[in-house]
C-alpha cells in the first residue's frame, strides 16, 4: 500500500497505473469503523485498484461544530486500510488540497466553492448545518477531479449527501459512478459512525432506539400505510421510552431529490437526526414501494438468457434482456461497417438508436429486440456479433447510454436483468443478485449445442473454449464496469444441473428474500 501526502505524488502514481486498472476511490474523514470498511470491500469486489483519501475536511465543519475534536487517528486507519487491501491512501493537508489561499485565510472565505441546488441542502440536516453541503461538494468534487475514479462509494447512512452527490455527478457530467453502499449496523443496531464514541455507555445504550423507531414505522409501512404523518407518528411513538434524547427531526423525503413527501408512491426515504447529550447522530431507512429488482451475472455461455427468461414468466416480472441491447447495437456497427476503434462514431450511434425489448413469445426466444423498428432477434445471435459484442459493450460511452435506458426501465422495480455488471453497475440495489457461473467445457457445450438448434454454422469445442476463455478474459479485464460478481450475490455453479433445477432455487431465494422484507 502507498501512502502519499501530496497531489502530485498521487497523480503521478494513478497515471502509472490507472491504463490498465479501472479505480474505485473512497473518500473519508479518518477514524474508519467497519461501515467504511464495507465501502473499501465493495469497492475491491469492482474495481482493480482501490483509493481511499483520509482528509478531515473543514469547509464541512460550522464554528460551533466539532472539526477540532474530530478523532484523527492516522496510524490505525493505515492498517485498517493496509489490511483491507487497499492500494493507495492519499491523506492530504487543508493547504496542500485547497492551496495557498486556505493557509492566508484559514477559511473558506476566498475558495471557489460548488454549490449544490437549495432545495436538496435546505431540508434535513441542511437546516442545523448551513454550509456543509457546500463544503462537502467542494471538497468532493475537488477530489474527484484529481483521482479520477471510475466509481466512488459512499454510505447510505449519510443519505442527503449521497442524494446530493449524485446529482452533483449528473449535472456536472461528471464521468464517475457514485455508488450507494448499504448502513452497516452494530449488533444492537446502531448505524456505525465515527461519532459513537462520544456516546458515554449510557447513551450508547439508549442510540439503538433511533433504529428501533424506523423499524417500527417500517413494519407499518409494510402493512399498507403510506402517508407521512402516519409513518412519522410510528417513529415518535417508537421514540416514546427514550431518554437523554433531543429529536432534531423526523422527515420523509424523496431519496433521489430530497423532496418533502406526503404520500410514498415508488419510494420514500424516512429520516431521523438526535442528540444524545451532546453528540449528534443520524440515521435512516428506504421504504420502497416497488417489487423487487433480480440481477443475473455470469460469464458467457452459462444459461442467463435462458435462466433469467423463465425466471421472469415464473415470477410475473419483466424480462430485461442487456445483453441483446449490446448486440443489436453491436450488430448495426457492424452493419454500417463502422471500424470498431471508431468510438466516437460508436457512441453517436448509441445515443440515436432507439432499442425496444418486447414480450412476444412468438419470437420462439421470449422475445423481440427492435432496433430502430426493424426486428434483429435473430440477426443479433450470429457468430459475427457474437465475436465482437464484449468490444463493443466495453467502450464507455456505449455502456454508459445503455445503461440509462437500462435504469430508466428498472426504476419502478419489478424487473429481472441478466449481463456482466447488473448487481454491480446497472442496479447495484437490487433485492436479489445471482451470479450464474459453469466451467469453460460445459459452456462450449452448450455453445455448440445452440448453435445447432439454431441453425448456424458450427464450430469445434476446442474453438469455442478457446473463444470463451477470451471473452472472459476481455469481460474480467475491461476498464469500464468488468466482469465480477458482487459482494452480496449468491453465486450458483450449474455444471450438472438443469435449467429447471437452476431456475427452481432462484425462484425459491427470491421468495425468501420477499418474505424476510415483510
Amino acid at each position: 500500500m502507498r501512502l502519499f501526502t501530496t497531489a502530485a505524488g498521487l497523480r503521478c502514481y494513478l497515471e502509472r497505473h490507472r491504463r490498465a486498472a479501472d479505480v474505485g476511490f473512497v473518500p473519508t474523514m479518518g477514524a474508519l469503523h467497519p461501515g467504511h470498511l464495507s465501502l473499501i470491500e465493495r469497492a475491491k469486489c469492482e474495481n482493480a485498484l482501490v483509493v481511499v483519501s483520509i482528509f478531515v475536511n473543514p469547509l464541512q465543519f460550522s464554528p460551533t461544530e466539532d472539526f477540532q475534536q474530530y478523532p484523527r487517528p492516522l496510524e490505525q486507519d493505515l492498517r485498517l486500510c493496509e489490511q483491507a487491501g487497499v492500494d493507495a491512501v492519499f491523506a492530504p493537508t487543508p493547504v496542500e488540497l485547497y492551496g495557498n489561499r486556505w493557509s492566508m485565510s484559514n477559511s473558506g472565505t476566498q475558495l471557489t466553492q460548488v454549490v449544490p441546488p437549495t432545495p436538496m441542502t435546505s431540508v434535513l440536516c441542511g437546516r442545523s448545518r448551513p454550509g456543509h453541503f457546500q463544503g462537502v461538494a467542494t471538497v468532493v468534487t475537488k477530489l474527484l477531479n484529481l483521482v479520477q475514479p471510475e466509481r466512488a462509494y459512499f454510505g447510505q447512512k449519510d443519505a442527503q449527501q449521497l442524494a446530493i452527490l449524485r446529482r452533483l455527478a449528473a449535472d456536472l457530467n461528471l464521468p464517475v459512478t457514485i455508488v450507494g453502499c448499504p448502513i452497516v449496523r452494530e449488533e444492537s443496531g446502531l448505524a456505525y459512525s465515527s461519532r459513537n464514541q462520544y456516546l458515554t455507555p449510557s447513551q450508547k445504550a439508549q442510540a439503538p432506539i433511533l433504529y428501533g423507531a424506523l423499524q417500527q414505522a417500517e413494519t407499518v409501512f409494510q402493512a399498507g400505510e403510506r402517508d407521512r404523518v402516519s409513518l412519522i407518528s410510528a417513529v415518535k411513538s417508537g421514540l416514546a421510552l427514550a431518554q437523554d434524547i433531543q429529536v432534531e427531526y423526523i422527515e420523509l423525503v424523496h431519496p433521489t431529490t430530497l423532496a418533502p413527501l406526503e404520500q410514498v408512491e415508488d419510494s420514500g426515504l424516512l429520516a431521523i437526526a438526535a442528540r444524545f447529550g451532546s453528540t449528534r447522530l443520524i440515521d435512516n431507512i428506504v421504504l420502497q414501494n416497488r417489487k423487487p429488482i433480480v440481477a443475473i451475472d455470469g460469464p458467457a455461455g452459462v444459461g442467463k438468457s435462458t435462466v433469467t427468461r423463465q425466471v421472469a414468466k415464473v415470477l410475473g416480472l419483466m424480462y430485461l434482456d442487456t445483453g441483446a441491447m449490446y448486440r443489436a447495437l453491436t450488430w448495426r456497427v457492424l452493419q454500417e461497417d463502422i471500424h470498431l476503434d471508431d468510438e466516437p462514431k460508436i457512441a453517436e450511434l448509441a445515443s440515436l438508436s432507439q432499442i425496444y425489448l418486447t414480450t412476444d413469445e412468438s419470437s420462439g426466444s421470449g422475445g423481440r429486440v427492435l432496433l430502430d423498428g426493424e426486428d434483429v432477434t435473430k440477426a443479433i445471435r450470429s457468430q459475427n456479433v457474437t465475436a465482437n459484442v464484449s468490444v463493443i459493450a466495453a467502450l464507455p460511452a456505449v455502456r454508459s447510454e445503455l445503461v440509462k435506458q437500462q435504469q430508466r426501465l428498472g426504476c419502478k422495480g419489478g424487473i429481472v436483468a441478466e449481463g456482466r455488471d447488473i448487481g454491480t453497475h446497472v442496479f447495484p440495489d437490487a433485492e436479489l443478485k445471482i451470479f450464474l457461473t459453469a466451467s469453460v467445457q460445459e459452456r462450449a457445450r452448450r455453445r455448440q449445442q445452440d448453435l445447432k438448434e439454431q441453425e448456424l454454422p458450427e464450430m469445434s469445442l476446442e474453438e469455442l473454449e478457446r473463444d470463451i476463455q477470451q471473452r472472459d478474459f476481455r469481460d474480467s479485464t475491461r476498464a469500464v464496469a468488468p466482469l465480477r460478481k458482487a459482494s452480496d450475490a449468491i453465486e450458483i455453479t450449474t455444471d450438472g444441473l438443469s435449467i429447471d433445477q437452476v431456475i427452481e432455487r432462484i425462484v425459491t431465494l427470491y421468495h425468501q428474500r420477499v418474505s424476510a422484507s415483510v
